[in-house]
């Protein structure tokens, strides 16, 4: 333990002193939210989202990407000082380099396509146009890497079965491809939604990243102990520069890296329904979402003024730092009570 220990302090410090000069950079390089004129999934204008938001122009996107690049350096040479110190390294799969790969290439390669988005975003925005990638692109792209990742996880890892507290185990067999595809992707999405406010989807990660790092220690996976130690570490560096006012934003480079790389996580442990349960304020932004999509579109009308779920707090008098602390209290009340449940199946 003390090691992964280590690898976070040490994750924390490089994260910490990149952090202001990378922040510089993104000045430099004119990588800074835009004033947006957003529009839903139905092409209609969310002119409260933009009201709330309209503040936060100029601030600095791209964060994550720092994170990602940070992360995936130190996990690489943190496996040539464990052979080098005879550190064991174990997997309750007996497949250490399909487990990395996978957890690299979920990482990388969403962060591509969050990249690209954050691009289109602030260098090739017309006031005409949709804000960024068209929501169906980018769900195209979410489902196939989502697709391929799950493909992976069924045909090299061998996973096909879940674990249902109280109930037992379930075994999909080539039904896991489609569910866990459909985690990946749906996970991915409300960590997205989630990032509307400052600090609010870093630091509900931290939580429940912090509860996947105790259970990944207790089975024995050395590569998901390292990857979560050294990505902890860079988000307690960038949480320190995105809590409210915020100076930097993760943007679609880490939001999407992020919620996908965090539902991997999730099916490699073998905890999909503690998954739920730990992400749970994600299931519930993107479920409020989703809700008020579905009710524009069919019945005509909103089920709520707007959504998601923070945004509507925000819209009812809440404060921004009362939204965010609040949620990082149900964050934790949730990890909580996913550890147990994990712990019991």
């Amino acid at each position: 333990m003390s090691f992964f220990l280590g690898l976070l302090l040490l994750s924390f410090i490089v994260n910490a002193l990149t952090l202001i000069p990378y922040i510089n950079f993104l000045y430099k390089c004119k990588l800074q939210r835009r004033v947006q004129k957003t529009k839903d999934a139905l092409n209609l204008p969310t002119p409260i989202f933009d009201k709330f938001n309209h503040c936060k122009a100029g601030i600095p996107v791209g964060g994550g990407l720092l994170i990602v690049v940070n992360t995936t350096i130190l996990f690489s040479l943190a496996f040539p000082i464990m052979y080098y110190f005879w550190i064991p390294i174990t997997s309750i799969y007996g497949n250490i380099g399909a487990e990395i790969k996978i957890l690299i290439f979920t990482f990388l390669s969403f962060t591509l396509v969050g990249l690209y988005d954050d691009l289109k975003k602030v260098f090739l925005h017309r006031s005409d146009s949709f804000f960024g990638l068209k929501l169906r692109h980018k769900l195209i792209l979410e489902i196939v890497l989502s697709a391929l990742i799950s493909f992976w996880l069924f045909s090299e890892l061998k996973i096909q079965i879940i674990h249902v507290p109280f109930f037992g185990v379930i075994n999909l067999g080539i039904f896991y491809i489609p569910f866990a595809a459909f985690v990946i992707t749906a996970f991915t999405n409300a960590y997205n939604i989630t990032d509307g406010m400052d600090g609010l989807a870093a630091g509900i990660l931290m939580i429940a990243l912090t509860s996947f790092w105790v259970i990944s220690h207790a089975i024995l996976d050395t590569p998901l102990s390292l990857f979560i130690s050294i990505w902890l570490g860079g988000l307690i560096a960038f949480l320190y520069f995105n809590i409210y006012p915020a100076r930097i934003f993760l943007g679609d480079v880490g939001a999407l890296a992020f919620g996908a790389t965090f539902a991997v996580i999730g099916l490699l442990l073998g905890k999909t329904f503690s998954l739920l349960i730990i992400g749970g304020l994600f299931v519930l932004e993107v479920a409020s979402s989703l809700a008020q999509l579905l009710s524009k579109k069919y019945l005509g009308r909103k089920i709520m003024k707007v959504a998601p779920l923070h945004l509507w707090l925000q819209v009812k008098g809440w404060h921004e730092s009362t939204v965010i602390f609040r949620a990082w209290l149900v964050g934790v009340v949730l990890a909580l009570v996913g550890l147990w449940l994990a712990f019991l199946s």
